[in-house]
Protein backbone atom coordinates (compact mmCIF):
# COMPACT_ATOMS: atom_id res chain seq x y z
CA UNK A 1 0.00 0.00 0.00
CA UNK A 2 1.45 3.43 -1.05
CA UNK A 3 2.08 5.62 1.73
CA UNK A 4 0.64 9.49 1.67
CA UNK A 5 2.64 12.11 0.73
CA UNK A 6 3.33 14.30 3.47
CA UNK A 7 1.56 17.58 3.32
CA UNK A 8 4.00 20.38 1.51
CA UNK A 9 5.07 22.88 4.25
CA UNK A 10 4.70 25.79 1.70
CA UNK A 11 6.94 28.56 -0.39
CA UNK A 12 9.96 30.09 1.20
CA UNK A 13 11.33 33.50 -0.51
CA UNK A 14 14.81 33.14 -0.14
CA UNK A 15 17.38 36.44 -0.63
CA UNK A 16 20.60 36.59 -2.06
CA UNK A 17 19.63 33.21 -3.39
CA UNK A 18 22.11 32.93 -6.41
CA UNK A 19 25.01 32.04 -4.47
CA UNK A 20 26.85 31.38 -0.84
CA UNK A 21 24.34 30.70 2.35
CA UNK A 22 21.20 31.72 0.12
CA UNK A 23 21.86 29.11 -2.79
CA UNK A 24 22.49 26.31 0.26
CA UNK A 25 19.14 27.19 1.81
CA UNK A 26 17.71 26.79 -0.69
CA UNK A 27 18.94 23.97 -2.04
CA UNK A 28 18.18 22.69 1.78
CA UNK A 29 14.77 23.95 1.72
CA UNK A 30 13.86 22.54 -1.57
CA UNK A 31 15.22 18.74 0.17
CA UNK A 32 12.27 19.47 2.63
CA UNK A 33 9.83 20.18 0.35
CA UNK A 34 9.65 23.91 0.27
CA UNK A 35 8.23 25.56 -3.13
CA UNK A 36 11.20 28.36 -3.57
CA UNK A 37 10.90 32.08 -4.56
CA UNK A 38 14.26 32.75 -5.33
CA UNK A 39 15.56 36.24 -5.05
CA UNK A 40 18.69 37.87 -6.26
CA UNK A 41 19.83 40.54 -9.11
CA UNK A 42 21.76 37.43 -11.51
CA UNK A 43 19.15 36.11 -13.68
CA UNK A 44 21.36 33.82 -15.00
CA UNK A 45 22.14 32.36 -11.63
CA UNK A 46 18.76 32.45 -10.68
CA UNK A 47 17.17 30.52 -13.66
CA UNK A 48 19.57 27.67 -13.54
CA UNK A 49 19.39 27.53 -9.55
CA UNK A 50 15.68 27.39 -10.12
CA UNK A 51 15.59 24.29 -13.10
CA UNK A 52 18.29 22.45 -10.69
CA UNK A 53 15.59 22.52 -7.84
CA UNK A 54 13.14 21.16 -9.68
CA UNK A 55 14.53 18.52 -12.15
CA UNK A 56 16.42 17.24 -7.91
CA UNK A 57 13.34 17.79 -5.65
CA UNK A 58 10.58 17.74 -8.18
CA UNK A 59 9.23 21.20 -6.22
CA UNK A 60 8.20 24.50 -7.51
CA UNK A 61 10.74 27.09 -7.87
CA UNK A 62 10.66 30.51 -9.16
CA UNK A 63 13.49 33.15 -10.31
CA UNK A 64 12.29 36.45 -8.80
CA UNK A 65 14.87 39.16 -10.58
CA UNK A 66 15.24 42.12 -8.32
CA UNK A 67 17.88 44.74 -7.11
CA UNK A 68 16.69 45.09 -2.76
CA UNK A 69 19.16 48.29 -2.79
CA UNK A 70 16.23 49.99 -4.79
CA UNK A 71 12.83 50.85 -4.13
CA UNK A 72 11.86 48.80 -7.21
CA UNK A 73 13.13 45.58 -6.32
CA UNK A 74 12.21 45.91 -2.49
CA UNK A 75 8.28 46.59 -3.60
CA UNK A 76 8.45 43.81 -6.08
CA UNK A 77 9.35 41.24 -3.17
CA UNK A 78 7.41 42.98 -0.28
CA UNK A 79 4.49 42.71 -2.60
CA UNK A 80 5.24 39.35 -3.05
CA UNK A 81 5.36 38.41 0.78
CA UNK A 82 1.64 40.87 1.26
CA UNK A 83 -0.38 38.79 -1.44
CA UNK A 84 0.88 35.37 -1.78
CA UNK A 85 -0.90 32.65 0.96
CA UNK A 86 1.11 29.99 0.04
CA UNK A 87 4.31 31.71 1.82
CA UNK A 88 5.49 30.48 4.46
CA UNK A 89 9.09 31.10 5.54
CA UNK A 90 11.54 34.11 4.89
CA UNK A 91 14.89 33.70 4.61
CA UNK A 92 16.30 37.38 4.75
CA UNK A 93 20.01 36.66 3.93
CA UNK A 94 20.80 39.78 1.05
CA UNK A 95 23.79 41.48 1.98
CA UNK A 96 27.18 42.40 1.67
CA UNK A 97 30.49 44.12 3.01
CA UNK A 98 33.34 46.25 2.15
CA UNK A 99 36.70 45.79 3.44
CA UNK A 100 38.04 49.43 4.16
CA UNK A 101 38.53 51.83 6.94
CA UNK A 102 34.77 54.29 6.74
CA UNK A 103 36.73 57.26 5.27
CA UNK A 104 38.28 55.22 2.18
CA UNK A 105 34.55 53.30 1.60
CA UNK A 106 32.64 55.39 -1.25
CA UNK A 107 29.52 57.17 -0.28
CA UNK A 108 27.87 54.67 -2.78
CA UNK A 109 28.85 51.40 -1.41
CA UNK A 110 27.86 53.04 2.41
CA UNK A 111 24.12 53.78 0.84
CA UNK A 112 24.26 50.51 -0.90
CA UNK A 113 25.24 48.59 1.97
CA UNK A 114 22.86 50.35 4.70
CA UNK A 115 19.91 49.69 1.86
CA UNK A 116 20.10 46.05 1.33
CA UNK A 117 21.57 45.08 4.80
CA UNK A 118 19.24 47.62 6.63
CA UNK A 119 16.05 49.21 4.76
CA UNK A 120 15.27 45.68 2.98
CA UNK A 121 15.54 43.52 5.61
CA UNK A 122 13.19 45.51 7.88
CA UNK A 123 10.88 46.19 5.01
CA UNK A 124 10.46 42.43 4.30
CA UNK A 125 10.28 41.70 8.40
CA UNK A 126 7.51 43.86 8.09
CA UNK A 127 6.09 41.94 5.24
CA UNK A 128 6.17 38.70 6.43
CA UNK A 129 5.24 39.80 9.75
CA UNK A 130 1.84 40.85 9.03
CA UNK A 131 1.17 38.37 6.42
CA UNK A 132 2.12 35.83 8.57
CA UNK A 133 0.72 37.14 12.10
CA UNK A 134 -2.83 37.05 10.14
CA UNK A 135 -2.52 33.29 9.66
CA UNK A 136 -1.04 32.53 12.90
CA UNK A 137 2.28 30.55 11.16
CA UNK A 138 5.40 31.02 9.79
CA UNK A 139 8.87 31.59 9.65
CA UNK A 140 11.39 34.41 9.62
CA UNK A 141 14.81 34.15 9.49
CA UNK A 142 17.83 36.91 9.17
CA UNK A 143 21.24 36.48 8.63
CA UNK A 144 23.23 38.62 11.08
CA UNK A 145 26.79 38.51 11.74
CA UNK A 146 29.09 37.36 14.50
CA UNK A 147 31.02 40.80 13.71
CA UNK A 148 27.47 42.31 14.96
CA UNK A 149 28.73 41.35 18.32
CA UNK A 150 31.65 44.02 18.92
CA UNK A 151 33.58 46.55 16.36
CA UNK A 152 35.57 44.45 13.73
CA UNK A 153 38.62 46.14 12.10
CA UNK A 154 38.17 46.96 8.19
CA UNK A 155 34.22 46.20 8.38
CA UNK A 156 33.02 49.66 9.96
CA UNK A 157 29.67 49.88 8.52
CA UNK A 158 29.20 46.16 7.60
CA UNK A 159 29.50 45.59 11.14
CA UNK A 160 27.14 48.23 12.58
CA UNK A 161 24.45 46.61 10.06
CA UNK A 162 24.71 43.30 11.66
CA UNK A 163 24.09 44.77 15.03
CA UNK A 164 21.11 46.97 13.64
CA UNK A 165 20.05 43.18 12.96
CA UNK A 166 20.91 41.65 16.26
CA UNK A 167 18.82 44.05 17.84
CA UNK A 168 16.39 44.48 15.61
CA UNK A 169 15.32 40.82 15.30
CA UNK A 170 15.53 39.97 18.97
CA UNK A 171 12.58 43.08 18.68
CA UNK A 172 11.11 41.37 15.90
CA UNK A 173 11.05 38.31 18.69
CA UNK A 174 9.45 40.12 21.52
CA UNK A 175 6.44 41.16 18.87
CA UNK A 176 5.43 37.41 18.10
CA UNK A 177 5.42 36.27 21.49
CA UNK A 178 2.30 34.05 22.08
CA UNK A 179 1.88 33.76 18.24
CA UNK A 180 2.29 30.52 16.21
CA UNK A 181 4.59 32.81 13.89
CA UNK A 182 8.53 32.19 14.48
CA UNK A 183 11.60 34.63 13.88
CA UNK A 184 14.96 32.83 14.10
CA UNK A 185 18.35 34.89 14.44
CA UNK A 186 21.49 33.37 12.65
CA UNK A 187 24.95 34.77 13.56
CA UNK A 188 27.53 32.70 11.27
CA UNK A 189 30.91 33.54 11.53
CA UNK A 190 33.82 33.81 9.00
CA UNK A 191 31.77 31.46 6.19
CA UNK A 192 33.06 30.64 2.88
CA UNK A 193 31.25 32.64 0.44
CA UNK A 194 31.53 34.81 -2.89
CA UNK A 195 30.77 38.04 -0.72
CA UNK A 196 34.41 37.73 -0.04
CA UNK A 197 34.92 39.20 -3.29
CA UNK A 198 32.58 41.50 -2.89
CA UNK A 199 34.28 42.58 0.63
CA UNK A 200 37.89 42.70 -0.27
CA UNK A 201 39.11 39.86 -2.29
CA UNK A 202 42.56 38.61 -1.32
CA UNK A 203 42.11 40.89 1.87
CA UNK A 204 40.57 38.20 3.43
CA UNK A 205 42.77 35.05 2.15
CA UNK A 206 44.96 34.62 4.95
CA UNK A 207 42.28 34.30 7.43
CA UNK A 208 43.42 30.28 9.00
CA UNK A 209 41.25 27.72 8.04
CA UNK A 210 40.52 26.64 11.37
CA UNK A 211 38.14 29.55 11.86
CA UNK A 212 36.43 29.57 8.13
CA UNK A 213 33.41 27.52 8.15
CA UNK A 214 32.15 26.01 4.85
CA UNK A 215 28.64 27.41 3.66
CA UNK A 216 26.81 23.92 4.15
CA UNK A 217 28.07 23.64 7.42
CA UNK A 218 26.59 27.20 8.35
CA UNK A 219 23.39 26.47 6.53
CA UNK A 220 22.90 22.76 8.30
CA UNK A 221 23.72 24.26 11.46
CA UNK A 222 21.32 26.74 10.88
CA UNK A 223 18.71 25.05 10.12
CA UNK A 224 19.17 22.19 13.17
CA UNK A 225 18.90 25.12 15.35
CA UNK A 226 15.53 26.23 13.72
CA UNK A 227 14.59 22.40 14.11
CA UNK A 228 15.45 22.68 17.53
CA UNK A 229 13.47 25.55 18.81
CA UNK A 230 16.76 28.26 19.39
CA UNK A 231 15.50 31.75 18.55
CA UNK A 232 19.11 32.70 17.93
CA UNK A 233 21.65 30.30 16.68
CA UNK A 234 25.26 30.88 16.08
CA UNK A 235 26.65 27.79 13.89
CA UNK A 236 30.27 28.27 14.72
CA UNK A 237 30.15 29.21 18.43
CA UNK A 238 31.04 26.33 20.58
CA UNK A 239 30.18 27.82 23.88
CA UNK A 240 26.60 29.00 23.88
CA UNK A 241 26.37 30.46 27.41
CA UNK A 242 28.63 32.90 25.83
CA UNK A 243 25.64 34.23 23.67
CA UNK A 244 23.40 33.87 26.74
CA UNK A 245 25.62 35.91 28.59
CA UNK A 246 26.05 38.76 26.49
CA UNK A 247 22.46 38.83 25.64
CA UNK A 248 20.95 38.97 29.20
CA UNK A 249 24.09 41.43 30.56
CA UNK A 250 23.17 43.44 27.39
CA UNK A 251 19.54 43.17 29.07
CA UNK A 252 20.73 44.15 32.38
CA UNK A 253 22.58 47.06 31.22
CA UNK A 254 19.37 48.30 29.24
CA UNK A 255 17.65 48.59 32.18
CA UNK A 256 20.66 50.29 34.33
CA UNK A 257 21.10 53.08 32.13
CA UNK A 258 17.95 54.76 33.00
CA UNK A 259 17.76 56.11 35.96
CA UNK A 260 17.14 60.43 36.72
CA UNK A 261 20.20 60.70 38.68
CA UNK A 262 24.15 61.04 37.28
CA UNK A 263 26.43 58.42 38.48
CA UNK A 264 28.19 59.01 41.07
CA UNK A 265 31.37 59.37 39.14
CA UNK A 266 30.61 62.50 37.79
CA UNK A 267 29.72 64.36 40.74
CA UNK A 268 32.65 66.47 40.67
CA UNK A 269 31.74 68.20 37.79
CA UNK A 270 28.41 68.92 39.74
CA UNK A 271 30.58 70.47 43.20
CA UNK A 272 32.47 72.48 40.97
CA UNK A 273 29.68 74.41 38.93
CA UNK A 274 28.07 74.97 42.54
Amino acid sequence: MTQPRPPKPGTAIVTGASSGIGKVYAERLAARGYDLVLVARRKDRLNGLAADLRRLHSVEAEALVANLSTPAGLSAVTARLSDDASISMLVNNAGFSALKPLAQTPDDTIASMIALNITALTALSKAALVAFRQRNAGTIVNIGSGAGFSPYPGIPVYGATKAYVFLFTQSLQQEVEGTAVRVQLVLPGAVISEGWDVAGGGALDPLPDSIVMTTEDCVDAALSGLDQGETVTAPSLHNGALLAEHIALSGKLLQSVFDAAPAARYSAGRLQRA
